[in-house]
């Protein structure tokens, strides 16, 4: 998971040990079954994130907002988000400074795009790699932001994030259901990159964590 840490000059990126996967329908790619094994590993992802929110040294909420947190609010899993996409590399793209929001920029390279379709929408986008070589940060995952038509009503409206293991082969399997936000929707004091507009799904991604709204004290 892409964490942005403390500062306007200093933001640590980490991911979380589960990899992103989701699904769709298409004629060129293999259909997953909304098995019990799926929906099991969608919801391990949702409760390790929320083991993580719960950690009072780990989390990203301000203490404010520790106390009475639950959980965070997730659509309920749904395999229809879970897609084979066709991977293709970009090894001759330029890094780039990615703005956040911040004044810090985040130095990423556009490593490859991921074409799929959902809901008989023809969907492409782009997949960065963090080129900073900051000690901490996961060099081996691929970082996805991404924008949709939920953001503003149930979702975060500056868009989500997922996270993506560097695929062996032409294809990469993206789940939906494992978009997490920006940690600057928990706490302003943490930089978060902008999701670039050209990532913008024209549907409604109704799949992963919801916006966040703090519980308030009684």
């Amino acid at each position: 998971m892409r964490i942005q840490i403390i500062g306007c000059s200093l933001c640590l990126l980490f991911i979380l040990g589960c990899k992103g996967e989701k699904r769709y329908h298409d004629e060129n790619s293999p259909i997953l079954s909304s098995n019990s094994e799926v929906v099991n590993e969608i919801q391990t992802f949702h409760e390790h994130l929320n083991e993580e929110f719960r950690d009072p040294e780990r989390s990203p909420l301000p203490d404010r907002y520790k106390k009475n947190f639950l959980a965070l609010d997730f659509y309920n899993p749904d395999t229809s988000f879970r897609v084979w996409a066709k991977f293709t590399r970009t090894p001759e793209a330029i890094p780039f400074f990615m703005p956040t929001t911040t004044t810090r920029v985040s130095t990423e390279v556009l490593y490859g795009l991921a074409e799929f379709k959902l809901d008989n929408i023809q969907v492409q986008l782009e997949l960065y790699k963090n080129v900073t070589g900051e000690p901490d940060t996961a060099k081996d995952d691929l970082f996805l932001p991404f924008l949709d038509q939920t953001n503003g009503k149930s979702t975060y409206a500056g868009g989500r994030y997922i996270d993506l293991p560097v695929p062996e082969s032409d294809s990469i399997l993206i789940d939906f259901n494992k978009a997490y936000n920006p940690y600057c929707v928990y706490n302003k004091k943490y930089s978060c990159p902008i999701v670039p507009e050209i990532n913008t799904i024209p549907i409604a991604i109704e799949a992963g964590v919801k916006d966040f709204i703090p519980t308030k004290e009684p």
